[in-house]
């Protein structure tokens, strides 16, 4: 009995001992492989002003908002981020209009795949990229929590969405950074015997962080010897805690084997302006100029769109009522009529939840 009494009194202790080390080391772990779950959903109504109902036409010439007198699912998305150590994998979903038409040339299941890349950084001045991750070319993204107009530009619409290749960032100072990669030519998810594409970017930043700039780079030639070759320059400024301003422009080229360049250019200043936490305004104005049908035969003219837009937040939801103005040179948006006219109104009403 005394020797039971003794063995017990010695192995309680044992046993608390291994069990608060085994949970020592389990909380270890948790901390050293955090997973992270954020996302958003998305819905939209669209009145366009000409409202050409006996030749249906949209008078929609960007991404993600074609449609009509009709309340619109956007995206139902999901993004899950998974640590341990120094590699990171992430797999970001969508489903819905704007993941159709981001993975345009996807079919099926693979459509809702946005983002799916894993990254090692071997230290905090250098990380590797590989997989399927969206372009760092451009002001505005894919997901509509993280820009302040619903409606797209036209430069978004007619760059690049996503690459498909490695990449490395490297961070020179705290404010001063580039990266260089290699990927599949442009929205290619598999291009096996395409040729590859160079990736670039350099970007800048005051020590205060007010001012940043960032100057982007995308070209290659295709297996079909097409060749483009787009750069593009991002710069972002804070004015005060009221008002912010960014700006966007791009040029690109595009050469068909050996027949006359076609290119493309945009800038589009955005004038932010929140005088409280819960409500904000952006007017966006851009012009995109299209006369030498680098957007291979999709607009064909120089367009000038001002989007006016307020953010009204209530917690994780952002109301987005806006109004959107497009004059194109040439006659091209169809009234109910058949008419064509140079220029085309639109309202938009979009619901935001993000988590």
């Amino acid at each position: 009995m005394l020797r039971k009494k003794l063995v017990a009194t010695i192995a309680a202790p044992a046993l608390a001992l291994i069990i608060n080390q085994s949970a020592i080391a389990q909380d270890s772990a948790a901390a050293e492989k955090p997973t992270k779950v954020s996302g958003s959903v998305d819905a939209y109504y669209r009145y366009n002003f000409l409202n050409a109902k006996d030749i249906p036409s949209t008078n929609n010439l960007t991404s993600f908002t074609n449609s009509q007198n009709s309340f619109e699912i956007g995206m139902a998305s999901v993004k899950i981020e998974h640590s341990i150590g120094k590699v990171t994998g992430v797999l970001d979903l969508g489903f819905g209009t704007r993941a159709k038409e981001f993975s345009y040339n996807d079919e099926g299941i693979t459509q809702a795949i946005k983002q799916a890349y894993v990254t090692f950084a071997p230290s905090d001045k250098i990380k590797f990229t590989m997989g399927k991750f969206g372009t760092h070319v451009g002001y505005e993204l894919l997901d509509p929590q993280l820009n302040r107009n619903y409606s797209m530009s036209y430069m978004f619409s007619y760059g690049p969405f996503f690459h498909t290749g490695l990449k490395a960032d490297v961070s020179i100072t705290d404010n001063i950074s580039f990266m260089v990669g290699v990927s599949n030519p442009t929205d290619m998810t598999s291009a096996s015997f395409e040729k590859k594409f160079l990736l670039g970017q350099f970007h800048a930043a005051t020590k205060d962080g007010n001012i940043s700039g960032y100057l982007n780079y995308v070209g290659g030639k295709n297996v079909a010897e097409d060749k483009t070759s787009q750069f593009d320059l991002v710069v972002t400024g804070k004015v005060s805690d009221k008002f912010s301003l960014g700006y966007n422009g791009t040029t690109r080229s595009l050469q068909h084997d050996k027949d006359p360049k076609q290119s493309f250019w945009g800038s589009a200043l955005y004038v932010n302006f929140d005088p409280t936490s819960m409500f904000g305004l952006t007017l966006r104005g851009e012009i995109f100029d299209d006369k030498e049908n680098g957007t291979d035969g999709y607009i064909g003219t120089s367009i000038f769109a001002t989007t006016l837009s307020a953010n009204i937040k209530i917690d994780g939801l952002t109301i987005i009522p806006e109004f959107r103005i497009d004059n194109a040179k040439d006659a091209g948006f169809i009234k109910n009529s058949g008419e064509l006219v140079k220029s085309s109104s639109a309202f938009i009403l979009a619901a935001v939840y993000s988590f």
